[in-house]
């Protein structure tokens, strides 16, 4: 019997992912999820401190600007980000 579950990712729309420097802890990383999900457009956001990398989830019909995503993270702390891709 497990003592835990992965709840599986069914959301759709457009995704943004960014590379996040500066992060030292899962803390870190929901303070950076707290400030991006403050973004109007963003429907959810996962920052995964080993990797690096924080994938964004838009509304169906959303337009974020990347700045606008870089100057949330960096309202979270003393982080850098930059887009992938």
């Amino acid at each position: 019997m497990a003592l835990f579950s992965r709840k599986r990712n069914t959301e759709t729309g457009p995704v943004v992912v960014l590379q996040v420097e500066g992060m030292h802890c899962s803390s870190c990383g929901l303070s950076i999820d707290d400030e991006l999900e403050e973004v109007p457009g963003i429907r959810s956001a996962h920052t995964d401190v080993r990797s690096g990398r924080s994938t964004i989830r838009l509304e169906e019909e959303a337009t974020v600007d990347t700045d606008a995503l870089v100057a949330a993270v960096r309202r979270a702390g003393e982080y850098t980000a930059q887009p992938v891709g």
